[in-house]
């Protein structure tokens, strides 16, 4: 099926001239004369039988018409580019996984630098939230995920266990009373009922505290804000250990005392349902390699 186009030149030519806001600004971005531009669009103008552009002293503004058409070229011509892209470096590829928030920020992003020099030929499109996606619908090509399940569809394989401890400031953890019931607190709201049993009352179960006195504290739904308010030496958090090895290694979080609470596993999944491209394959590996990374303070636990 044929197209009737207008000049592509000349709509490389409009389309400068409207992400521009100016015909001037348009010729020195493409290297021609503002005359030249202004030819060209008077061209495109009389071949469409309409107006694009309002002249103004020193600028131009688009008609109706003229956002309308630029709206289509703008997306032809970034099409255009990415495909170009694309085939300048065929050998990239992209994959997207999905991880929570707390795991992006503490554990993914800190081994970025070491995760591109292992897959220089991948994209890695992080995906954080809370809310797992469907794998086998292909919304991400693996995902790293907390706890038993059930996710029905997918392969799970232990990247490893999680372990929870009071954690503080360094001077806060000077200044502590040695009754824990005394201890400013910071309490993590879990998202998933499954998960209630890691709080603070049984951290004082496990301690041989009653429960009750250890109630009172700050209260947050975000694990990167319990974070921050114990990294400002707001109070005591019970976080999970493997995601702080950064905080603990630079000094900025101690752990106050025992006891460790075991916590469950994470897991590395992939769609059960579709065959794995070479670059996710490389990237579950890259991923399930830092299984043995076990973090110093959790030898002790």
């Amino acid at each position: 099926m044929s197209r009737l186009l207008p000049s592509l030149d000349a709509l490389a030519v409009f389309e400068a001239a409207a992400r521009l806001g100016s015909f001037k600004a348009a010729a020195t971005e493409l290297s021609v004369s503002a005359t030249a531009v202004s030819h060209r669009i008077r061209a495109l103008e009389e071949a469409l039988g309409c107006a694009l552009f309002v002249r103004q002293v020193r600028a131009v503004a688009l008609t109706a018409e003229g956002r309308l058409l630029w709206a289509a070229v703008s997306d032809g011509l970034d099409g255009i580019a990415a495909a170009v892209a694309c085939i300048r470096s065929p050998g990239r590829a992209r994959v997207t996984l999905s991880v929570t928030p707390d795991f992006a920020g503490q554990w993914l992003v800190p081994k970025l630098a070491a995760f591109q020099a292992a897959c220089p030929a991948v994209d890695l499109h992080v995906h954080a939230s809370y809310q797992p996606v469907d794998l086998n619908a292909g919304a991400a090509d693996l995902a790293v995920r907390y706890g038993q399940g059930p996710w029905p569809g997918v392969q799970a394989e232990a990247l490893f266990q999680e372990c929870f401890a009071p954690v503080a400031a360094p001077w806060l953890k000077q200044r502590l009373p040695a009754d824990a019931t005394q201890w400013p607190l910071i309490h993590l709201n879990w998202r998933w009922p499954a998960q209630q049993a890691l709080d603070w009352a049984a951290w004082a179960r496990a301690a041989n505290l009653p429960p009750q006195a250890m109630q009172t504290g700050a209260h947050y739904s975000d694990g990167a804000h319990a974070l921050q308010a114990a990294l400002a030496g707001q109070g005591v958090a019970l976080l999970g250990l493997p995601l702080l090895r950064e905080e603990l290694r630079l000094n900025l979080l101690e752990v106050v005392r025992e006891p460790y609470l075991p916590g469950q596993l994470y897991h590395v999944c992939t769609p059960a349902k579709r065959p794995l491209a070479p670059a996710t394959q490389a990237v579950k590996e890259w991923l399930l390699g830092w299984s043995g990374d076990v973090n110093p303070d959790l030898e002790n636990a």
